[in-house]
């Protein structure tokens, strides 16, 4: 089981059911470097996903904040989940300008296809 992850401002909360791994991403993520905590969690998140077969769904719609950075990680998880065929699933707020620039750039994902998907819930 994969414990919640918290990081100055940010912390994801994560639930496993039968099919997936839903983390909630809640609060800001603005740490200079975040690569450094949420890659190693990214990877646990990944192995067990891989290993039973689960989805990963990424929940972002409650998310305030998330820097450059951030993004850069959620782009190297996005690269190592296709390479390890890991269905993914990243929900967003639409409604948000913010979210919804950040998120439709990283569609070129779901564009290759392998089971990463994009949803807007606005």
């Amino acid at each position: 089981m994969i414990e919640n992850h918290s990081s100055g401002d940010l912390l994801i909360t994560v639930e496993e059911k039968e099919d997936r791994l839903v983390l909630d991403w809640r609060g800001k993520s603005n740490d200079r470097a975040p690569g450094q905590h949420l890659l190693p969690f990214f990877e646990k998140v990944l192995q067990q996903a891989g290993g039973s077969g689960k989805t990963v769904e990424m929940h972002f719609e409650h998310l305030a904040h998330f820097n450059s950075s951030t993004i850069t990680a959620i782009i190297k998880m996005l690269q190592t989940a296709r390479q390890k065929k890991v269905r993914t699933e990243i929900v967003f707020d639409g409604s948000l300008k913010w979210q919804k620039l950040s998120f439709d750039a990283l569609r070129i994902f779901e564009k290759q296809g392998e089971g990463i998907t994009f949803r807007s819930i606005a």
